[in-house]
């Protein structure tokens, strides 16, 4: 920009600043429903903060008691009866600080809580669009780290940096009020300190924002590596992800530093503004008493007022490094929140019973970016209980036919009908319900073989469970395992990837839905498994309406009807025979197969 033209950018700091104070303004609102409690706790901390406030004027008259009973006789009684005094007001002090901290442990950890939940809750209302731009290790990084931040910041920040507002501002009115000359020397010995709090504070603001999003860096590329170890293994990557990993970790430790660096300037900062300011109290008092102005009392007072009254700024400013961080944290989890959701579907009503099984795509277009269709001008009829094949090369849109078809996205334009009903017209539980599914990539959680064979199904007997595995081919593996069907799947019990397979087929047997959705299902199976398994399927898939996703074009021979798709368009429909008899797309395609083998 030109000298002299009006600049209309923020600096980083100021934006920071900006970004800070909407952080906080969202979780003060998020916060509202325990506003009574919280602030129930925060009058507990003033009150106990005020009550140690009154203690050093209370010392300061049993100290001029002993100093003039040096001389005359100590008044025992009334040194007595002050020191009494104080023990109940520092005991209530103590008292209420305990109870305010309980208060606020519980608060934060339900804030925790409701967070926690309604990011799980976030999760299933997010298009699947997300997903596909945000790594799991992110997302997972939110839950964890964010939250946790923002829960030890309340538990801990919020009661201490009021106890010590309270303390700084009590502690300056009992100073002017004990004598206003020492009072305007402590703080003059002390100010300079509190301006470099403020400077340091707004400064390393833009280090804990990037800290906390160098975590969630991090979490996701260990999340990625981990999950594809083996690739990165045979692939010999692990010098690459090595050198990955330790950008993102030197990113991470360059903020992580710099934040921490000048937020730990602060403690030693203070801890010498308030040594400078005994001396201050200490020379200006002596000059006082010499003059007669103050008694020893007042010196010993001011000297406890000087500790009560930087040990806040102290406690303000390591408070203040917390909320920094409880800001970039905040941050994280309302962007999370705030994501743009599925449409809300509480209005439709419309549920499919006794489902014969037709399905119609019509005039389907879709994309996955804007202005790039992928699928085109998609048109399809298909008859109950037929065995759809579709078929292409990588990249044609076969799989996303499917994931349309399931509504995980939603049409650009067209649309799509089981039994002349369009599917969004009923909610997408709906349509899920009408599906079950089996993929290529196995999905097999911690839980017995029984939870992971009936997963989300209730009232499934043994017998349903173990005539399913006979079925599927999974009765002599179930059989080897200690506990058969109550084994638990973790990471004592190694699974291949042809068993795992044989899991989820099993589980897509139970659901026992009206339409079936085969992808690649038998891609991780051997040959003569495939075969057990290629029966188990024909089973499976009568009187369903199903759709089968396959790059082997040998398994789907007996299809009622193939559609074979190029660049999103449906080039050639038919039977396999009627197909291979064309000659033409369908055929060069089951061909090349058999010379692939050849060569």
């Amino acid at each position: 920009m030109p000298s002299g033209m009006p600049g209309n950018n923020m600096s980083v700091a100021e934006k920071s600043s900006g970004k800070m104070t909407t952080s906080f303004q969202k979780l003060i609102m998020y916060c509202k429903k325990y506003f009574p409690v919280m602030i129930t706790a925060i009058v507990l901390a003033i009150v106990g903060s005020i009550l140690n406030i009154i203690g050093p004027d209370k010392i300061s008259e049993i100290t001029d008691l002993i100093t003039e009973g040096l001389a005359t006789g100590i008044d025992i009684d009334a040194v007595t009866s002050i020191a009494l005094l104080l023990v109940v007001l520092y005991g209530l002090g103590f008292l209420f600080n305990i109870v305010q901290g309980v208060i606020m442990a519980t608060v934060s950890q339900k804030i925790s809580q409701q967070m926690r939940g309604e990011i799980s809750s976030k999760i299933n209302l997010l298009p699947l669009k997300y997903f596909d731009t945000t790594s799991f290790g992110d997302v997972l990084s939110r839950v964890t780290n964010d939250v946790d931040t923002i829960g030890q910041t309340l538990n801990q920040s919020l009661g201490i940096l009021v106890s010590s507002i309270t303390m700084l501002i009590g502690s300056l009115v009992m100073m002017f009020y004990t004598n206003w000359i020492l009072a305007i020397s402590a703080v003059l010995a002390t100010l300079i300190g509190f301006v470099l709090m403020i400077v340091i504070i707004a400064q390393s603001q833009k280090y804990f924002s990037r800290q906390q999003n160098e975590l969630g860096n991090i979490n996701g590329h260990i999340e990625e590596i981990y999950a594809g170890h083996s690739i990165v293994k045979v692939y010999n990557a692990t010098r690459q992800a090595k050198k990955e990993f330790h950008n993102i970790n030197q990113k991470l430790y360059t903020n992580a530093w710099k934040s921490q660096f000048l937020s730990g300037l602060m403690m030693p900062l203070m801890s010498f503004i308030g040594n400078f300011g005994y001396v201050v109290v200490c020379v200006v008092g002596a000059i006082l008493v010499h003059n007669g102005s103050i008694t020893f009392g007042v010196i010993v007072a001011f000297m406890m007022y000087v500790r009560l009254f930087t040990q806040p700024l102290s406690q303000i400013a390591q408070a203040a490094t917390s909320l920094q961080s409880t800001a970039a944290a905040s941050d994280r989890v309302f962007e999370f929140l705030e994501e743009e959701e599925l449409s809300d579907e509480s209005e439709k009503t419309k549920v499919l019973k006794n489902v014969n099984g037709d399905v119609k795509f019509k005039n389907v277009n879709f994309g996955y970016k804007e202005g790039q269709t992928i699928i085109n001008n998609f048109s399809v009829d298909i008859k109950a209980g037929q065995k759809v094949a579709i078929v292409g090369p990588t990249g044609a849109g076969k799989t996303t036919i499917v994931n349309l078809l399931m509504r995980f996205y939603e049409l650009n334009s067209g649309s799509i009908s089981i039994d002349g009903v369009p599917i969004d017209e009923m909610k997408r539980e709906s349509v899920h319900d009408l599906f079950c599914m089996v993929l290529q990539d196995t999905w097999i959680f911690h839980g017995t073989v029984r939870e992971n064979i009936a997963y989300c199904k209730e009232d499934i007997s043994d017998a349903e469970i173990e005539k399913v595995c006979d079925v599927v081919g999974l009765t002599h593996f179930i059989n080897t395992l200690p506990n058969k069907l109550d084994t638990v799947l973790d990471d004592n019990v190694e699974l291949s990837a042809g068993q795992k397979q044989l899991i989820t087929i099993a589980r897509a047997m139970i659901e026992n839905a009206p339409l079936l959705i085969l992808d690649e299902a038998t891609s991780s199976i051997d040959t003569r498994t495939e075969i057990l398994v290629q029966k188990a399927m024909d089973k499976l898939t009568v009187g369903r309406t199903s759709f089968v996703i396959a790059h082997r074009l040998s398994t789907i021979k007996d299809a009622d009807l193939i559609l074979v798709m190029k660049d999103g368009d449906i080039v050639e429909k038919g039977t396999h025979v009627d197909l291979l008899e064309q000659g033409t797309f369908y055929a060069d395609l089951y061909n090349s197969q058999f010379d692939t083998v050849t060569a």
